[in-house]
């Protein structure tokens, strides 16, 4: 039996004793070994109920066993659905009664709420904390090798949920060949190896963390130093034993804010790469001259992976996403006619390849709205092309809001807004951070004669959405700016309130 995904990833491993995770507390566990803790929590899933086609929800903290879990998740053949760690009770709630998991699993501390949730649909809970969470505990005592299902290129791997600037959360469901073709591309593309080093500080519940640098450096046989989060005192003493860094632009300002940050530092470096959010020129400049470097930025979304990337040789160009990826087909089109405009022009990125997901979970009709009957998917993206073929990104035409590497969609956070009485109406928009790419402004129209209390309507936010959705400040107007369609320009409000 095959099962296409792990067989690439973990199946050539198997009697690999070379150094595969290094952690923060100093431990250090071999690919094989690595292979064993995944088999043993395959049997924990698998004595759980879960089968192929069943969907595992993960919200834990970042941990070997958490790596574990996924690649435990894909040799039982199940979907392996991971959500950011900020999110709230009530956003949770959401998606495990849309996926309908077998199991849940989370942190130790929040197992009483998250049990409340899981067994309103009669899913399990079990908890990953250190070496004390239950799923940790049962694993210990199974056998280290495992029957892996049989699974093919079409069958689905991960779950992954993005959103949507109206209406609900949408689970982009990825196969097999999705998740592969991607990281086979990537590491020709950049040149990854089993002599590579990777500094891992990325989270592992996106894209970005767990599929463009875990895939990778499985696939390749990369050494790979686990942190637990981004920390320059951390990153500035791992830096000269490695080869290659994956990270938002976030990481890259912090570290040029640190004076240890320099070419000798940086000497045994051979790529620094940047994604999930845009990476400001100066950026790019500042840190070609502190450390000789220049940053290669790529781009891509929940729904297709990595799409376009600078080249690994040739020119990096700042405020470019670089060139579409072997075998992934990219035009920009007009949104409303999606016809292919001639290069230089604004329009809509579309993409087709083995990269692009087969669907979102249960929404055939969104499905059909945003992936063409030619395959071409619909990003929403705009951009422009040049004759060269390389990639600029100008806009995103959701108003979708980038920070800190994470997805933000302002309709998530007017709802919020818009529900309390005193709010008549809101707009959310992002303007540049130096730091996190973009910040979150509010705008707020308060109902006739009502007082705005600002900080009892940042607690009702705070209560409800992830903290990396909060807005950093809310402006209170009269009317919102809009256009003779009655649609709000929030050009304006960036333009005009951009703080």
């Amino acid at each position: 039996m095959t099962n296409i995904l792990y067989d690439a990833l973990i199946a050539p491993h198997k009697d690999n004793e070379a150094v595969f995770l290094e952690t923060d507390d100093g431990a250090s566990l071999s690919f094989a070994a690595f292979a064993k803790r995944a088999a043993q929590i395959a049997h924990v899933l698998k004595d759980a109920g879960v089968a192929p086609g069943d969907r595992v929800v993960v919200q834990a903290p970042k941990l070997t066993d958490t790596l574990a879990l996924y690649i435990a998740t894909v040799q039982t053949g199940a979907l392996y659905l991971p959500l950011n760690t900020a999110y709230t009770q009530a956003e949770l709630t959401y998606f495990v009664e849309d996926a309908q998991p077998k199991i849940v699993v989370c942190d130790a501390d929040s197992e009483d709420d998250t049990t409340r949730i899981a067994q309103a649909i009669g899913a399990k809970v079990l908890t990953l904390s250190g070496d004390h969470g239950s799923l940790s505990l049962a694993a210990n005592d199974k056998p280290d090798s495992f029957e892996t299902a049989s699974r093919g290129p079409d069958d689905l791997a991960a779950l992954l949920y993005t959103s949507g600037t109206t209406g609900r959360s949408k689970g982009a469901m990825m196969s097999h060949r999705n998740l592969l073709s991607n990281a086979e591309t990537l590491i020709d593309l950049w040149q990854i190896t089993s002599a590579d080093r990777l500094l891992h500080a990325l989270p592992i519940f996106h894209t970005h963390g767990l599929f463009v640098a875990l895939n990778t450096a499985l696939l390749a046989g990369t050494r790979v130093r686990l942190m637990s989060g981004f920390n320059v005192d951390t990153i500035v003493d791992e830096l000269p034993g490695s080869t290659l860094m994956m990270g938002v632009p976030t990481f890259y300002t912090r570290l040029l804010d640190d004076a240890r940050f320099d070419k000798d530092l940086t000497r045994n470096m051979r790529l620094f790469i940047s994604g999930s959010a845009p990476l400001l020129a100066e950026t790019h400049q500042a840190f070609e001259a502190r450390t000789g470097h220049r940053i290669l930025e790529r781009y891509g979304m929940t729904e297709t992976n990595m799409i376009t990337s600078n080249p690994y040789d040739g020119a990096r160009v700042a405020g470019t996403v670089g060139y579409p990826l072997p075998g992934c087909e990219v035009k920009i089109t007009n949104p409303e006619t999606g016809e292919t405009l001639p290069k230089g022009e604004i329009g809509m990125i579309e993409v087709r390849g083995e990269n692009v997901f087969q669907g979102y979970w249960n929404m055939p009709e969104k499905t059909a709205e945003e992936v063409r009957e030619n395959g071409f998917f619909l990003t929403g993206d705009l951009a422009t092309e040049d004759e060269d073929g390389r990639i600029t990104i100008v806009g995103r035409a959701k108003d979708l809001i980038i920070s800190g590497g994470y997805n933000i969609y302002p309709k998530e956070i007017e709802d919020v807004l818009n529900d309390m009485a005193e709010v008549e109406e809101s707009a959310v928009y992002g303007v540049p951070h130096a730091d996190f790419g973009e910040s979150v402004i509010a705008a707020i129209v308060p109902t006739n004669g009502a007082q705005i209390d600002v900080d009892a309507l940042r607690g009702t936010v705070e209560a409800q959405l992830a903290r990396f959705k909060h807005p950093r400040d809310y402006i209170v107007m009269d009317a919102l700016p809009r256009n003779t369609m009655g649609k709000v320009q929030k050009n304006i409000l960036r333009d005009s309130y951009g703080q």
